[in-house]
Parts: structure tokens; C-alpha cells; sequence
């Protein structure tokens, strides 16, 4: 077993000016940014200073890190980064091969499907075999919001892409942020919500007010998913929801992952992922009011899964993680 190593604080010796980006500029991931950019200043020098531009918190943190707009980006779900370093899926026809990753921040996040009780279905072979004219809220499919690409390929793969709902009489309602869905489906103006963001509050008091069906995802989609992007899927135990009678399989949707290129300093590299690890009390301390299982970011940090990402690690941040004990071959 590789023994761990109390790593001191690496000491940058100059000034830097950094351009991170994030989400909306309300969410978490602005968050994950700004605490970065104070504990990466306390490394640097004096006149250290970073800029946190906002965004959609998906593949827009990706281009933007690829095309040289900013140096530091953040984006979930993690698993997605491999489209953009490879140019597949919705990165078809513009590839990031110098696209790095500094580390994860842990969420814990699923994918679902969840339809008012009243429908009575309780999966997607009911779904398919009713086909009633559900009213779906879900986030918007526009090209550039990542949570609305993943629905819309999800539901594809499980047989009911848009033009299949929208012949039963169907339709998406689409929304640009997780909170308004939330909100209209309460308000009752949907019959069905998708979305991630399963740990949040607004999820919970949603469905404490509608009574909803969960609906699993199925094996052929599940295997098709994972074959053709490398998406995997997860559990939820029962009861983490009201309804969620038993243990139940959805889309995975968790961890922020953070990203950079090989233009980046190694130096600087290694001085972020540094502070990820062994400062990341600074960020859990903002979450511990909440259960860590109800955390939109959570804690603690397992260093071993932090540095286990989808697409290859800044040379400067596998040095830290290797130098610590975290990362062996």
C-alpha cells in the first residue's frame, strides 16, 4: 500500500492573473471556483487576482478551456469531459486533445424520469405501451445546455425520442435552470419532470407535494448508453425520495470535474489540485449544515476518487496526487 504524504504548502513565488469559468453565477459550481481561486491566491503572490466568468456549467466549461477563452473551467457531470478531449458525441467536429483535468469535486447525482402516480406507470415499457400525451418538464435541448442534451440522447436511447412523444400528443416543456422546473412541475403545469440535481431540496419538496413513479432505467438502455459514451449508472436506496419505495438504478450524473490544458504552469497545476485535496475543508464547511448523502457538493473529499477522472490528468496535478500517495499505476 502506498503510504500517504503530508504534502506543505507549495509556494507559487509570482502574481498571476486566472480567468475561471463557472455556472449561472448563483450554483455551485461558481462556488467550487471562487473558494479555488481564494485558496490558490493565499499560494501566490501578492498580486494575484481571478476572474470567474459564468455559464452553463456542462460542455460550454469544456470549449471554453479548449479554445483558450478561459484557463480553469468546471463542469458536470464528470464522465461527459471525454466527448470534448476526444471530439465524439456532442463534441463531434471539434476536439480538445490538450484538454487536462486538475481533479473531481464529489456529487453524487443521478438522471431521472419521474411521472405523477396518477399516470400509473411505473416504467418505461409502460411508457411505451400508454403512450399518453405527457407533458415533460426538462431542461432545454438548445445545443449548448448539457443537462438538456443528456435528457433528449437518455430518452432516445429508451426508445422515445422527441418526434415519438410529440405523435402521441406529448411535448417537452423546456426550462433554461434545474429550480424553475422544479417550480412548474409543482405549480402543476407538467406531467412529468426529468432531471438530475436528485440531493437538492427543491427536488425533495417537489416530491413530498406530487406523488411520482420513479422510473428505472432498463438494461438495453443502460448497455447502449455506456457503449456509445461511456455513461455509466447508479443506485439510489429506497426511500431517498417520497415514493422511492425500493433500491432503484438510474443515469448517473455526478461529480464536478475541473479543467484545464497542458498550456497551463505546472506549477500552478499542481498548487490547485493541492488546495482541492488538502484544503478542501475551506468548502465542506460551507455544506456541513446540510447530511452529507443531501449535499450538492459533498464531503469529505476521498483523495483516491479525486484524481480518478475521465480524461488525463495535468501533468502538474498527477505529480501532487502521486507525491501525496493518492495515485499509484
Amino acid at each position: 500500500m502506498t503510504a500517504l504524504v503530508k504534502i506543505p504548502p507549495p509556494a507559487l513565488g509570482r502574481s498571476l492573473t486566472l480567468h475561471f469559468k463557472g455556472d449561472w453565477g448563483r450554483a455551485n459550481l461558481h462556488r467550487v471556483m471562487g473558494w479555488l481561486g481564494y485558496e490558490l491566491g493565499r499560494l501566490a503572490g501578492p498580486r494575484f487576482r481571478f476572474a470567474i466568468w459564468n455559464g452553463l456549467g456542462g460542455l460550454d466549461a469544456a470549449r471554453a478551456v479548449g479554445r483558450g477563452e478561459v484557463d480553469v473551467a468546471i463542469m458536470t457531470p464528470a464522465h461527459c469531459a471525454r466527448m470534448a478531449l476526444e471530439g465524439t458525441g456532442f463534441c463531434t467536429g471539434e476536439a480538445f486533445p490538450h484538454l487536462r483535468a486538475l481533479g473531481l469535486v464529489p456529487q453524487n447525482d443521478r438522471l431521472i424520469l419521474a411521472i405523477r402516480r396518477e399516470h400509473n406507470i411505473r416504467s418505461f415499457a409502460d411508457l411505451r405501451a400508454q403512450q399518453p400525451p405527457l407533458r415533460i418538464i426538462a431542461a432545454r435541448d438548445d445545443g449548448l445546455n448539457l443537462i438538456g442534451q443528456v435528457t433528449q440522447e437518455f430518452m432516445r436511447a429508451a426508445g422515445i425520442p422527441r418526434e415519438t412523444l410529440e405523435s402521441w400528443g406529448g411535448r417537452y416543456l423546456e426550462r433554461d435552470e434545474p429550480v424553475d422546473c422544479f417550480h412548474d412541475m409543482t405549480a402543476g403545469q407538467a406531467d412529468a419532470i426529468i432531471m438530475e440535481a436528485v440531493m437538492t431540496d427543491w427536488w425533495h419538496t417537489m416530491a413530498k407535494k406530487v406523488d411520482l413513479h420513479y422510473l428505472p432505467i432498463e438494461p438495453a438502455t443502460k448497455d447502449q448508453l455506456h457503449h456509445a459514451y461511456g455513461w455509466p449508472s447508479a443506485t439510489l436506496p429506497a426511500n431517498y425520495q417520497p415514493g422511492l419505495d425500493v433500491e432503484t438504478e438510474f443515469l448517473d450524473f455526478s461529480d464536478f470535474i475541473l479543467l484545464t490544458t497542458t498550456d497551463l504552469p505546472d506549477d500552478v497545476a499542481y498548487a490547485m489540485a493541492w488546495s482541492l485535496i488538502e484544503r478542501y475543508e475551506g468548502l465542506s464547511r460551507q455544506y456541513a449544515h446540510i447530511p452529507p448523502e443531501r449535499s450538492s457538493v459533498g464531503y469529505p473529499i476521498d483523495p483516491k476518487a479525486a484524481c480518478r477522472t475521465s480524461i488525463p490528468l495535468h501533468p502538474g496535478a498527477e505529480r501532487y496526487y502521486r507525491d501525496a500517495g493518492h495515485l499509484r499505476d
